[in-house]
């Protein structure tokens, strides 16, 4: 019993050691080069507990032209130099940064297929070692849900926010 439970606690400390060695020594750091194994998996999982139910969260400004406006200005102004311009290919910022940054704008499906609650929480704030900054302390509570009803009706816009976005 005793060298089991000997071998218990040295299979922990060294399981603990390796992966602390592995994350201050091996783990890469650089932008380039693929994901190590399990770590979108890892990642993903992560973010989707940390939002959990404010995914469902409503916004509560209307779905009218001046917020989707109001979301194409604040897109052009904070987000697109990372996600992306209309029909435009990813800037040389984006190309370098790892995850790469999805682009927002059609052609591609951006975020349209997200909850808007969703996509208001990883703006409002960030989400870490990926580049994106969280906006609570830059954008106001209604510029936020602004942007985020903007890109989950991206595919869908009306001509004042699609000027916005072509200037």
């Amino acid at each position: 019993m005793k060298s089991t439970l000997v071998g218990f606690v040295l299979g922990v400390v060294f399981s603990v050691f390796g992966l602390v060695y592995y994350l201050t020594r091996v783990m890469p750091v650089k932008t380039e080069g693929g994901p190590v194994p399990f770590e979108w998996k890892i990642a993903h999982s992560a973010v989707h507990h940390a939002i959990g139910a404010d995914a469902d969260k409503a916004s509560p400004l209307p779905l009218d032209g001046a917020t989707l406006a109001a979301g194409a200005h604040i897109y052009r102004e904070q987000c697109a130099l990372c996600h992306g311009d209309l029909g435009r290919p990813p800037s040389p910022t984006a190309k370098g940064m790892f995850p790469d940054p999805p682009q927002l704008l059609p052609p591609q499906t951006g975020v349209t297929d997200d909850p808007v609650g969703e996509t208001y929480w990883k703006v409002r704030n960030g989400i870490r070692m990926t580049g994106m900054p969280g906006y609570v302390a830059t954008l106001s509570d209604t510029e936020i849900w602004q942007v985020s009803m903007f890109l989950a009706h991206a595919d869908k816009l009306p001509p004042p926010a699609l000027e916005i976005l072509k200037r």
